[in-house]
C-alpha cells in the first residue's frame, strides 16, 4: 500500500488529465520505476486513489454489490443481498477517507467540512453517497454508498426468484394495466425501487409518464420525462426539493407520475394529484405494514401544514388503490402482502 499511495499523490499532483487512460498511463509509467515487478498488478489501485474511491472501489465494480459503509478506515461493510458483511479492505487513515468524499463531490458542485459535516450526493454511475464528519460522526469519518442494480427484468423473474408468487405477479400486472394507483412499502433495502420500476416498465408506450426522485434511479422505456432533485450547492443555494418537482410535473402534462419515494410535506401534493386524473400513478414510502404505510403518507401530508386532517384522509382513501408490501430478510426479498383499499378499511 505504501507504493501504491505515493504513486497515487504523484500522479495527483502531476500535470496529467483526470481521466482514466491518463491517469493510468502515468501511473504506469511510475510504477515501473518504483515497482517494476508489480506494474499490470498496482495500476487500478492507483487509478482508484487518484479518481476512483479508493480502497472501496473494487468493492463498487462489483455488481453483486448493493452496500458499502464506511464505518472507519480499518471497518469497511458490503451487502451482496445477503446481509452485510465485513470485508478486508482498509483505508490508511480517517483522513483518506475524508479525501476521497471531497474528491469525488467536487466535481459535483458539493462540499463537506467541520462546518458542513454531512454531504448527500448522487455519483456519475447512479451510486447514492452519504457521508458524515466529526464532530457529527463521533468516532470516525462515516460512508454509505447505495447502488442501484437493476438484476432483474420483468415481474417473471421476480417470480423465478421467489420474491413474488405467479398470483402476486399476475394481480400486479393487471393493477398496472387497469389504471390502479400503487404504494409500494417497506424498509430500507427491501427493494422498493427495483419493484416500482418493473411495474412501471408495464406502463403502454404511449403514455407519458413523469418519473421523480431524489437520485435518479428508475430506467424505463416509453415516453418518460425525468425529474431529479438537488441539494444545495456548496454556497447553500440551488437546491431543488421533491415537493418542486412534483409540482412542476404536475405542468408537464404527465398521463402517470412515479415518485420515487415520499418522504416529506410532497406528499399532499402527490396526493391531490392522485384525486384529480392521475390514476395509476406509484410511489413507494418507508413502512413496517400497510396501515403505517397509510399512516405514514397521513403524517408526511398534515406536514405541509395547508390542509385538515380529514380533507387529507378522505383524498387518501379515493387515491391509493394498492399497497404492496415488501420485505427483506436474510434469505432474500419477498411481497409479504398486497392490501386493497377495501381491505384497510378505516386503516
Amino acid at each position: 500500500m505504501g507504493v501504491i499511495d505515493r504513486v497515487a499523490r504523484a500522479v495527483a499532483m502531476s500535470d496529467v488529465g483526470l481521466d482514466s487512460a491518463s491517469v493510468s498511463a502515468e501511473a504506469a509509467r511510475i510504477l515501473a520505476a518504483e515497482s517494476p515487478w508489480r506494474v499490470s498488478e498496482s495500476v487500478a489501485p492507483v487509478v482508484a486513489g487518484v479518481i476512483g474511491m479508493g480502497p472501496i472501489q473494487t468493492l463498487l465494480d462489483d455488481p453483486e454489490v448493493t452496500d458499502v459503509l464506511v464505518n472507519g478506515p480499518d471497518e469497511i461493510w458490503v451487502d451482496r443481498g445477503a446481509g452485510l458483511i465485513r470485508v478486508a479492505e482498509r483505508f490508511p487513515s480517517p483522513g483518506a477517507i475524508v479525501s476521497m468524499v471531497e474528491r469525488v463531490i467536487a466535481p459535483l458542485g458539493l462540499r463537506i467540512d467541520r462546518t458542513m459535516p454531512m454531504v448527500d450526493a448522487r455519483l456519475p454511475d447512479g451510486s447514492r453517497l452519504h457521508a458524515v464528519l466529526p464532530p457529527a460522526a463521533v468516532d470516525s469519518p462515516l460512508v454509505a454508498v447505495r447502488r442501484f442494480t437493476q438484476r432483474v427484468g420483468s415481474l417473471d423473474d421476480l417470480v423465478t426468484t421467489g420474491t413474488v408468487t405467479r398470483e402476486q405477479a399476475d394481480r400486479l400486472g393487471s393493477a398496472v394495466d387497469q389504471r390502479q394507483t400503487i404504494l409500494v412499502s417497506g424498509g430500507t433495502g427491501a427493494g422498493k425501487t427495483t419493484l416500482l420500476n418493473l411495474l412501471a416498465a408495464r406502463i403502454p408506450p404511449d403514455e407519458r409518464v413523469v418519473t421523480i426522485e431524489d437520485a435518479a434511479e428508475l430506467s424505463l422505456p416509453g415516453h418518460v420525462v425525468r425529474l431529479e432533485a438537488r441539494p444545495a450547492n456548496a454556497e447553500g443555494v440551488g437546491e431543488i426539493t421533491i415537493r418542486e418537482l412534483v409540482r412542476s410535473a404536475l405542468r408537464l402534462r404527465p398521463d402517470r407520475l412515479i415518485v420515487g419515494e415520499v418522504r416529506g410535506a410532497e406528499a399532499l401534493d402527490l396526493v391531490s394529484a392522485l384525486n384529480t386524473g392521475h390514476r395509476g400513478s406509484m410511489t413507494t414510502v418507508h413502512a413496517n405494514s400497510p396501515q403505517e404505510a397509510m399512516w405514514r403518507l397521513h403524517t408526511l401530508a398534515l406536514s405541509s401544514g395547508v390542509a385538515s386532517e380529514i380533507a387529507v384522509r378522505r383524498q387518501l382513501q379515493a387515491a391509493v388503490d394498492l399497497i404492496v408490501q415488501i420485505e427483506r430478510t436474510r434469505t432474500g426479498r419477498f411481497v409479504r402482502s398486497i392490501t386493497s383499499r377495501e381491505d384497510l378499511g378505516d386503516w
